[in-house]
């Protein structure tokens, strides 16, 4: 079985690891007749094909930033970041992997057997955030009002930009896909028109208290997914660096552990082979991976300037509020 891991020690640069593990991993399936590692060769190729075109990505985030001058000129009151990244070959590897592994365990559960060869390669046609914007915007204490809470004020200008950004950006090529959330509550804030569109973490919380508002377009031009997500500072802080991001982390390995005592080793080779890439990718000690403009001391502690774990950046845009500009006597 081929497997990302044993292609991260050769000092080479992360786009020539990526196409010598989808060629050997293509190679492969031709010999063993395995489907869905063809499908997996050809979602890392997809991957390589983002990192390459660089045109289509310069006119994306140029559309896209025109909404951050829309912003700066409507809210300019409102502190915001906009950052948009291609998904990184290492989360991307364990998100193709954990889908396998998800949806066949499910089914297991749910069926008592096995789903067939075009029911899980249909479950893999589903990737739509490889690449992915996100706007995290925070209100300036000073500018609230006596009494107003902070939170309650910048959800509500959340919910604002939300609205707003649906038909901005349909108006520029993108096409808004329905959300996948289902039986989601839905806010008062978020207008009839565009509350399909997004699937509402707020008003529909996730167990480790992960909040944030996503949405889906196609983009016509470039001809690809693209999510964006917005989230308030403190919504931001909790993902990336709070309790929701640890708490899904021991979900994850507790989850993994019952999916493998629930299906025996052996009867299915397709939930064996995602499973183990998975795992061990989980497990890599990133110290010890030799990637060219990659380099970690540890786990926590990586300088990523490739697109190997952290993402490629491909739109940093940063907006101060005019408060922030403020003296006071």
């Amino acid at each position: 079985m081929k497997k990302l891991n044993d292609y991260l020690y050769s000092g080479d640069t992360v786009l020539r690891i990526l196409k010598r593990y989808a060629d050997d991993l293509k190679q492969s399936a031709k010999e063993t007749h395995n489907q869905i590692d063809l499908v997996h060769c050809n979602f890392l190729l997809q991957i390589a094909e983002l990192w390459q075109h660089n045109d289509f990505l310069t006119s994306q985030s140029q559309r896209i930033r025109e909404f951050y001058k829309f912003m700066a000129n409507e809210y300019p009151f409102l502190a915001f970041t906009f950052k948009g990244r291609i998904k990184s070959l290492i989360r991307a590897e364990a998100k193709f992997n954990g889908y396998i592994v998800e949806y066949i365990y499910k089914y297991y559960i749910e069926q008592g057997n096995y789903p067939s060869l075009p029911e899980l390669k249909n479950c893999l046609n589903c990737f739509r955030d490889l690449i992915a914007y996100r706007i995290v915007i925070s209100l300036p204490k000073c500018h609230l009002k006596e009494g107003e809470s902070c939170e309650d004020e910048e959800i509500k200008y959340l919910y604002d930009v939300a609205n707003q950004l649906l038909g901005f950006l349909e108006e520029r090529g993108f096409t808004a896909e329905l959300s996948s959330l289902t039986g989601q509550k839905k806010s008062p804030l978020l207008k009839e028109s565009v509350s399909p569109y997004y699937r509402d973490y707020i008003a529909n919380s996730e167990s480790s208290g992960y909040r944030s508002l996503h949405i889906t377009f196609y983009d016509n031009i470039s001809r690809s997914y693209v999510e964006v997500q917005l989230r308030t500072k403190e919504m931001d802080d909790f993902a990336e660096i709070g309790p929701a991001n640890h708490l899904g982390y021991e979900k994850r390995q507790e989850s993994e552990r019952a999916r493998r005592d629930a299906i025996p080793k052996g009867e299915n080779i397709y939930f064996d082979d995602a499973y183990e890439r998975g795992i061990i990718l989980h497990q890599l000690e990133l110290s010890k991976v030799d990637v060219n403009m990659f380099s970690a001391v540890n786990n926590s502690l990586i300088n990523d300037g490739c697109g190997l774990y952290r993402g490629r950046l491909i739109l940093p845009y940063e907006h101060l509020s005019r408060f922030q500009n403020d003296l006071v006597d």
